[in-house]
């Protein structure tokens, strides 16, 4: 069943008290393991973990005209967009008022994820940490405000308008919303965000800084003056009609990223407290690496050199050789420069191995998240090796020479998934990867 929401802060307990283990966790030598508990995931192709799998399944696009605004002034009027997310029955009608959309959706998933880890916050409030973040610093409030400011004058600005806005805003959120008092980590890595906090969460638990974290990313993008930006730097599709094919990754006729709304957590443990109190064990964390091309302030490093070592080190740090990888979820932005950049990266870090891999881009039917893309992908690689199916890349009809890989076209395929590699790179050279695998492997 697709998750239901409930309203105020709830918090859940499963299975006996972990705290009885903690001598034995203190004082095992070397790193914990770090397995996954709960998943929750707001996209523009599903609320809610089953709907959201169902259309990744299906090859189901999200993407669609925009009709939340006069788009006749800009080139791209297409978007992913979040339909069927009520913000008022997961915190609150009073809260949601004083919280931007971007962190309405954060706290929406970190329940939806606690809810489904069981996870019992409030006996153990400074185990558990937040590693959350956004790519923008909520441009719907501040867009909003700054009007308010220019028509009506300073007295008028809202007094929450900076709680609203700061870069902590989610993470601080969550944590307050959940009564988690761990190390609140608020990072902001452009489109690599949602892979580098659940990567900085990973550490934190290998570290026996926290038992157990909250970690993911959001972004809610969709103003005419972000689209205006985008477009102007040329990030952005133009091929409005029909909007549904707009995101055709590793296609030769893609000409931008679809700009999209969303959210993705997941909560994170370490393994012999999740198991000490029956947490449902969904798949573990094996590896995370992040690097930087120290290149350009848009462009990917064009040999692919920096996304191919963090891969690379994301191995290493799993103790992996490439050959154990089944499947690749791709950035696979659908621009130009990114998907091909990518694919050497891939090649560059995998050898021949890049060419037996199953690569596939959920950008296709979800749009780009940007800071909520890399926790939206890491749910959907949860899902793919839970379920033995890869999700397609949808559109992919004419593909690009110089992206010569399998990219899993048009329709999805059963596969046994083991291991799974997630790659994100961002806006300033961030490259991120992150490996998680079945349980029990």
């Amino acid at each position: 069943m697709d998750h239901q929401p409930r309203s105020g802060t709830e918090h859940y307990h499963a299975g006996p008290d972990p705290e009885s283990l903690r001598g034995e966790l203190e004082g095992r030598p070397g790193r914990r393991r770090v397995v996954v508990t709960g998943l929750g995931v707001i996209s523009p192709i599903g609320v809610g973990t089953d709907a959201f799998w169902r259309s990744l399944r299906e090859g189901r696009s999200g993407i669609r005209t925009i009709d939340r605004f006069d788009t006749s002034d800009l080139p791209s009027k297409v978007a992913g967009l979040v339909d069927g997310f009520e913000a008022e029955a997961y915190v609150g009608r009073k809260a949601a008022r004083r919280m931007d959309r971007a962190t309405q959706m954060g706290v929406a998933v970190a329940s939806m994820a606690i809810e489904a880890a069981g996870l019992p916050i409030r006996q153990h409030p400074e185990e558990v940490g937040v590693a959350y973040g956004a790519g923008l610093s909520m441009p719907l409030t501040f867009e909003g405000e700054f009007e308010v400011f220019r028509r009506e004058g300073a007295r008028r600005v809202s007094p929450f308008l900076i709680p609203m806005v700061i870069p902590n805003a989610v993470a601080g959120t969550i944590s307050i919303h959940t009564g988690a008092q761990g190390p609140t980590v608020p990072i902001s890595t452009a489109c690599a965000t949602g892979n580098d906090c659940i990567g900085n969460a990973y550490a934190l638990i290998q570290r026996g800084v926290v038992r157990a974290a909250i970690a993911g990313g959001v972004d809610a993008p969709i103003t005419p003056f972000i689209i205006a930006g985008f477009a102007n730097a040329k990030a952005l599709s133009r091929r409005n009609e029909p909007p549904e094919e707009a995101s055709c990754p590793f296609d030769r006729r893609r000409d931008g990223f679809v700009i999209a709304e969303g959210a993705g957590a997941v909560v994170i443990e370490d393994e012999a407290w999740a198991r000490a109190r029956g947490a449902p064990i969904l798949a573990e964390v094996l590896g995370y690496a992040a690097t930087s091309d120290a290149y350009h302030a848009t462009a990917p490093e064009e040999s692919g050199a920096g996304a191919a070592r963090a891969i690379t080190l994301a191995l290493r740090d799993a103790g992996l050789a490439p050959t154990a990888i089944d499947y690749v979820s791709a950035h696979g932005t659908s621009t130009p420069l990114n998907d091909v950049v990518e694919t050497r990266a891939i090649k560059r870090a995998l050898g021949e191995h890049a060419y037996r891999t199953p690569i596939s881009s959920i950008k296709s039917m979800t749009g780009h998240l940007l800071g909520g893309a890399g926790a939206v992908e890491f749910v959907a690689a949860v899902l793919t090796i839970r379920h033995g199916f890869i999700p397609p890349t949808i559109n992919l009809r004419e593909p690009d020479p110089e992206c010569d890989l399998d990219y899993v076209p048009l329709v999805g395929r059963p596969a046994p998934v083991r291991v799974v590699l997630s790659n994100s790179l961002g806006f300033g050279g961030q490259n991120s990867a992150i490996l998680v695998g079945a349980c029990g492997r």
